[in-house]
């Protein structure tokens, strides 16, 4: 049995606390019995697990942490998921289910998980998720709740597919196996952004080479991923589908056509893997700029169609736009540049956790990440946008990526976004500078939002704004990493 489907957490006082970034950096308590960060209404708090064996970490939390909300960490055999409500528009939740009280949300759990077949990344056998009639546990424990927000434990297979019982205006989030360290964002790995900000200006090369995105080719690929062009054979992209791996397959595949070593890598087996491409620098250095989108997706209460065409093929076709262009011109990077595609990221950041801990783990000099999410979307009479994260991202980060957008795509209304968060929380909180861009300031207007209707061929998806939110991704490459043709 896999690491995924153990037992997520030792047996001890499992503590939700209101993040506070000086106990998580200055405390050995909390920084070896770190969970993550997660959203909780306009909030964030973090999760911290004191073992039992632990006492003076027990002794700590108990008389330093004035605010915190305890209970007994899950049993064995089960996982820890942390349940939150996405910042939506409140207009885009149904009379139906505004209505619905956390205790109807829960009561979900107790319905049995479709069958996955996931991927086999081990070379062994494929991992099978089924229903209690596979012998799972059933029920689950409250360890905390508010209005927004719970964190439950149930059993660890079901665990890994629980948000295909969820409506799709919540998230799931399934806790790591082990604790991760949280690594503040150190000033000296911002200062190459502070030094890209102070002398940014118009390059006309870059205005030329991002003006090349093709939007016709964009509609192409993004008809592939969805299976709107039936060819592809791809109907659902959820992490543990065979479309997700026939997308992982054919991403690899475009990008090395661009002239980039791209690799399948496995995380978790069930899950379908990650898809790591990597252009080599033109000179001898270590430093790295990485953009990325999330190729899996989620359907309607684990419906067998999960297209995805804006959460986030919008995302994930930008990138792959970016890399065409990369090969099409021959554009040369002085510094290394990586394009990932990361699966997971519906069950919880899971994918790019895993990354964003093995580039730590390795030493990676990662000079910014910027992740691409839901870019698509315009609702009707809002100009194009550009939202930036309000909350978890590195700031000097996100002041880079406004500046760019204001130079290289000017028609993006550009704003702060409640929509939280994506891929680039794994690498912030490893100490790597990141930020996010998303389609809209304010909250997430998409009425397919984890729908099985989120389709590219619908009122409200807009290619001009995909494709200028995909010129400020790459021009943010250009004059991080360097270039030339």
């Amino acid at each position: 049995m896999s690491a995924a489907v153990k037992a997520v957490l030792p047996l001890g006082l499992l503590f939700v606390v209101p993040f506070n970034p000086t106990l998580l950096s200055d405390n050995n308590c909390f920084s070896r019995n770190f969970y993550g960060n997660y959203r909780d209404g306009d909030s964030t708090v973090s999760v911290t697990v004191a073992r039992l064996d632990d006492a003076a970490c027990t002794e700590f939390w108990s008389n330093e942490v004035d605010e915190a909300s305890l209970s007994a960490a899950p049993e064995a055999g089960r996982s820890a998921v942390w349940l939150e409500r996405a910042a939506m528009e409140e207009g885009l939740v149904s009379e139906s289910t505004a209505s619905d009280t956390l205790d109807d949300l829960l009561e979900s759990l107790n319905r049995p998980v479709q069958e996955y077949r996931g991927y086999d990344s081990a070379g062994g056998e494929e991992i099978v998720l089924k229903s209690e009639e596979s012998g799972l546990q059933p029920g689950y424990t409250v360890h905390y709740r508010t209005e927004h927000a719970a964190l439950v434990s149930l059993d660890s297979g079901k665990a890994l597919a629980v948000d295909t019982l969820l409506p799709p205006f919540w998230k799931s989030k399934l806790l790591p196996s082990t604790p991760v360290s949280y690594i503040p964002v150190p000033d000296s790995a911002t200062d190459a952004v502070r030094s890209i900000l102070s002398d940014l200006k118009f390059d006309p090369v870059v205005a030329s080479i991002v003006g090349n995105i093709s939007i016709p080719q964009i509609k192409k690929d993004i008809r592939h991923l969805t299976g709107e062009d039936e060819s592809s054979g791809i109907i659902s992209r959820h992490s543990f589908s065979d479309g997700a791996i026939v997308a992982a397959e054919w991403l690899k595949a475009r990008v090395e056509e661009t002239g980039a070593s791209c690799t399948l890598a496995p995380f978790l087996t069930g899950f379908a893997p990650n898809v790591i491409c990597r252009y080599e620098a033109v000179e001898e250095t270590n430093a790295t700029v990485l953009i990325s989108g999330h190729y899996d997706s989620r359907g309607s209460f684990g419906s067998t169609r999960a297209p995805g065409g804006d959460d986030d093929g919008s995302g994930t076709v930008g990138v792959l736009s970016i890399a065409r262009v990369i090969g099409r011109k021959g554009v040369k990077f002085h510094s290394n540049v990586e394009l990932a595609f990361f699966a997971g990221e519906e069950q919880g950041l899971l994918g790019s956790r895993a990354y964003a801990r093995e580039l730590r783990e390795a030493g990676a000099n990662l000079t910014l990440m910027v992740q691409a999410d839901m870019t698509a979307y315009r609702a009707p009479g809002e100009p194009l946008q550009l939202g930036l994260p309000a909350r978890i991202g590195t700031p000097e980060v996100t002041q880079l990526v406004a500046n760019i957008s204001a130079i290289y795509s000017p028609e993006l209304h550009v704003g702060i976004t409640t929509a939280c968060c994506s891929d680039h929380q794994s690498f912030h909180e490893q100490g790597f500078p990141a930020t996010q861009v998303f389609e809209r300031a304010g909250s997430i207007a998409d009425p397919m939002y984890h729908n099985s209707g989120d389709l590219s061929d619908r009122e409200g998806y807009d290619f001009e704004q995909l494709f200028a939110i995909a010129k400020v991704q790459f021009a943010t490459v250009l004059h991080t990493a360097g270039y030339e043709l």
